[in-house]
């Protein structure tokens, strides 16, 4: 997992990898999947097009905001997201907020 691979992992210069790059070489680690390398672009790497569609707490903000609280496809989701390019991260951010009004403290 990511102890044992971090010293391998850490030679690389993260901010010449484009983010499909840092996602296709953090998904080879066990334990890491699309979900946790795309926090690893917005939250370590501060990437600022990130569209994380398996997050739930996006899902159902953008829901909220755009669509009533219905359902909405990941093609429709994606088709919404064009129009947030290239500040994505920013608007997933405030999509979280509506789900979750409170700041998160860490």
């Amino acid at each position: 997992g990511i102890s044992e691979s971090w010293h391998e992992y850490s030679l690389f210069d993260w901010n010449k990898m484009d983010d499909e790059e840092v996602i296709e070489k953090l998904i080879k680690l066990r334990g890491v999947g699309k979900w946790t390398a795309e926090m690893i672009l917005i939250f370590t790497l501060l990437r600022p097009d990130v569209f994380p569609i398996g997050d739930i707490g996006m899902i159902r903000g953008i829901e909220k905001s755009y669509n009533s609280g219905v359902r909405m496809s990941n093609e429709e989701l994606y088709a919404l997201s064009e129009k947030w390019k290239p500040w994505r991260t920013v608007a997933c951010c405030y999509m979280w907020r509506t789900v979750d009004p409170e700041p998160v403290e860490y």
